[in-house]
C-alpha cells in the first residue's frame, strides 16, 4: 500500500509586546514589534484535476504552517465557450476532510451520494463535510454551458479534527448573507470564515479557522490581527503585495507565516486581491491517501474498504 505520511511538528511560541509602528524605508508598510515573520514563500504548481486546470499551493505538506487546512487549489481562471464540454472532475470519494469551494466567477454543478444535486455560483461557499465517507462529482455549471464566461475559484480543504473523522457526512451551501463585509477607503474584505474587525461569518467550523477574501485599493494597506498561537498564510490572486521585511508576494504565490506574533501587515502600491487563511493547528498526525485524510494507517484501510464495499455510495449513480 502506498501512502503519504505527514506528522505535525512542534513550534516554540514566544510572547511579543506591541510596539509603536514605524514606516519601513521608502515602502508603504508600517512595522511594529508584533508583526508576524514569514517562514517561506512558495509558488503554486500547475496541475490538472480531471479536465480542470488547477494551481496548487500545497497538498498535505507544510502542516506546521497551514493546519487546520490541508490542501489549497485555485481552479482557473479559464474561459468557457457556450456549448463547450463542461470542465469536470468525475465522481470520487472523500473521508476525514472538508473540501470547501468558493466561487469568484462563473457557476458550478455539484452532485453527491448524499442526494444533493445543485448549481452554485459567484460568491457562494460550499462545505462538503465528508466525515466517514461520501462521493461527489464537480463540473462547470449550466449557466456557463449556456452563456459561456469565466470559471474561477478555490477548493481548499479543511482537515477534520480526530473526534469528528467518522461523523455522518453533510453538504452545505452558504450565500452572501452568511458572510460579512468590510468596505473602506483602503480595502474591501469578505469574512468567509472567522471574524475580522467586528465583521463575523455566520459559518461554523469544527475547529477555529479564518478565511478572508480581501481587495486592497491602490496605495492601500491592512493590518490583520491574528491569534499568535494560530497558523496563518496569504495567497496572492492578483497584483503584488508588499509583505514582512518589504518582500514581494506576487500572483499565485503563498506566504507561510511563523507563529508567535499577531499582526500580518500587507500593502500594495497598485492594488491587489488575495486570501488570508489560518486557524488553530490541530496538532494531530495526518495520514493522507488520495482523497482520504486520517490520523493513522488503520483508518485509511477502513476508508478504502468502505469505499470498495459501496458504503460511501455509488460513483456511477453520482456521475449520471
Amino acid at each position: 500500500m502506498q501512502r503519504r505520511e505527514f506528522i505535525k511538528g512542534s513550534a516554540i511560541l514566544g510572547l511579543t509586546a506591541i510596539g509603536t509602528p514605524a514606516i519601513v524605508g521608502a515602502s508603504g508598510m508600517f512595522h511594529g514589534t508584533s508583526q508576524r515573520r514569514i517562514h517561506r514563500i512558495l509558488s503554486a504548481d500547475r496541475v490538472n484535476v480531471g479536465t480542470l486546470p488547477v494551481l496548487r499551493a500545497f497538498a498535505g505538506n507544510q502542516q506546521d504552517y497551514v493546519s487546520p487546512y490541508v490542501l489549497f487549489d485555485e481552479f482557473g481562471p479559464v474561459h468557457v465557450n457556450p456549448g463547450a464540454d463542461p470542465l469536470r472532475v468525475d465522481a470520487h470519494p472523500h473521508a476525514g476532510v472538508t473540501p470547501t469551494t468558493y466561487f469568484l466567477e462563473g457557476t458550478g454543478h455539484h452532485k453527491d451520494s448524499l442526494n444533493y444535486d445543485f448549481q452554485i455560483g459567484k460568491g457562494d461557499f460550499m462545505m462538503f463535510s465528508s466525515g466517514k465517507g461520501a462521493i461527489h462529482m464537480e463540473e462547470s455549471g449550466q449557466e456557463l454551458y449556456e452563456k459561456g464566461g469565466d470559471y474561477h475559484g478555490f477548493q481548499i480543504w479543511l482537515n477534520t479534527p480526530a473526534m469528528y473523522k467518522f461523523d455522518d457526512p453533510s453538504t452545505t451551501v452558504f450565500r452572501y448573507a452568511d458572510m460579512d463585509m468590510i468596505n473602506n477607503d483602503q480595502y474591501n474584505a469578505r469574512v468567509v470564515l472567522g471574524e475580522l474587525y467586528g465583521a463575523k461569518s455566520g459559518i461554523a467550523t469544527q475547529s477555529p479557522a479564518f478565511y478572508y477574501h480581501i481587495k486592497l485599493k491602490p496605495d492601500g494597506r491592512i493590518d490583520i490581527p491574528t491569534d499568535p498561537t494560530h497558523n496563518a498564510f496569504v495567497y496572492s490572486i492578483k497584483g503584488t503585495l508588499e509583505v514582512e521585511e518589504a518582500r514581494q508576494l506576487k500572483k499565485n504565490q503563498v506566504a507561510l507565516y511563523e507563529r508567535g506574533d499577531s499582526i500580518i501587515q500587507l500593502y500594495s502600491q497598485q492594488g491587489a486581491e488575495f486570501l488570508v487563511l489560518g486557524g488553530q493547528p490541530l496538532n494531530e498526525p495526518v495520514y493522507s491517501y488520495g482523497p482520504f485524510v486520517m490520523n493513522n494507517e488503520d483508518q485509511i484501510r477502513r476508508c478504502i474498504a468502505d469505499y470498495r464495499s459501496g458504503k460511501m455510495g455509488d460513483p456511477d449513480a453520482v456521475n449520471r
